[in-house]
C-alpha cells in the first residue's frame, strides 16, 4: 500500500512539473546571433506562425527580445505577454529609426527633409505608434531610467553643444544607438571615444 502512495505522488509531481515546463516555454528569449529560423526548427514551429504570434512585420530580431513561440496562451504567463507586446512596439520603432538613416541633420528639423536629435526620436515614434514631446528635455522628462537597455530604449549624452542633457538616440542593441548626429542620421557605437565621454543615461518611454 505503501508503495502504491508513494508511486502515485511520483505520478503527480512528474504530471504537475511537466505542465509547468510546458507554461515555461511558451515564450523565447532572443540570443546574439539568432534568427528566425533557427528558432522555427528549434520549437518545431512555422516562421509564418511566429511572426503573426508576435506581430513581426519583418525577419529581424534583437537581443533579449521575448518572442510567444505558441498559440496557446495561458493565464500565468500574462507578464511573457506583457513582455512580449513591449518587445515587438520596441522592434517597430528600431525598423522606423533605420529606415530614417542617412538623411540630413537640420537644427530643428523634424520631418525627412532633415531631422535635429529630438525630431528624429518623435518621428520614428510616431510612425510606430507612439506620440512622445518634441524636445530632447522633454523626452528625459517623460522615460524612465534604465540599467540594463534594450532596442528601443532612449540613450541621453549630455555637454555637447549645450551644458546638461543636450543630444538623444535610439539604442539599437550590440552597443550602438541610432540618431541624427553629426551631418547625417546614422548608427553609432556607443564606444566612439566622443559619444562614451558624454553618455549620461538609458531611458525607457
Amino acid at each position: 500500500m505503501k508503495k502504491l502512495t508513494c508511486s502515485l505522488i511520483l505520478a503527480g509531481s512528474l504530471a504537475f512539473g511537466i505542465t509547468t515546463t510546458n507554461a515555461e516555454a511558451s515564450t523565447h528569449t532572443v540570443k546574439t546571433g539568432e534568427s528566425l529560423w533557427i528558432i522555427s526548427n528549434s520549437n518545431n514551429v512555422s516562421i509564418s506562425d511566429l511572426m503573426k504570434w508576435n506581430d513581426l512585420t519583418s525577419d529581424e530580431l534583437f537581443p533579449d527580445q521575448v518572442l510567444q513561440i505558441s498559440g496557446k496562451k495561458n493565464e500565468s504567463a500574462s507578464d511573457s505577454k506583457t513582455a512580449s507586446k513591449s518587445s515587438v512596439a520596441s522592434v517597430k520603432v528600431v525598423e522606423q529609426a533605420m529606415k530614417l538613416t542617412g538623411i540630413p541633420y537640420v537644427f530643428g528639423g523634424t520631418t525627412i527633409n532633415g531631422f535635429d536629435c529630438s525630431g528624429f526620436i518623435q518621428y520614428a515614434f510616431k510612425k510606430s505608434g507612439k506620440n512622445v514631446s518634441r524636445t530632447t528635455l522633454s523626452q528625459f522628462a517623460q522615460s524612465k531610467k534604465v540599467t540594463s537597455p534594450k532596442p528601443g530604449d532612449l540613450v541621453f549624452f549630455e555637454n555637447t553643444y549645450r551644458k546638461g542633457i543636450s543630444h538623444v538616440g535610439i539604442y539599437i542593441g550590440n552597443n550602438k544607438f541610432v540618431h541624427a548626429g553629426g551631418k547625417k542620421s546614422q548608427v553609432t557605437s556607443l564606444n566612439n571615444s566622443y559619444w562614451k565621454s558624454k553618455f549620461h543615461s538609458f531611458k525607457r518611454l
